[in-house]
């Protein structure tokens, strides 16, 4: 894997919390902060994925009526 610089602020109390972790899990910051960074991106990908499935669903009417759902849940 290339790696590149990336470089941010961060309010003084994360950056503080971070130390604290890394020392804590004898982790690098850099490790700590790379491994939330992914799990975030993997995160909003799967709902970005979700929401755009749906809007292709709404766009092609392969949709539910409400009450077929409201059925279908036993409500």
């Amino acid at each position: 894997m290339v790696s590149e610089h990336l470089s941010m602020r961060i309010p003084a109390e994360t950056k503080k919390r971070l130390e604290e972790l890394a020392n804590a899990t004898g982790r690098t910051k850099a490790y700590l902060a790379l491994e939330a960074i992914e799990k975030y991106l993997d995160a909003e990908a799967w709902q970005v994925a979700a929401i755009k499935s749906g809007i292709n669903d709404v766009y092609n009417n392969e949709t539910m009526k409400f009450e077929d759902v409201k059925s279908a849940w036993g409500i």
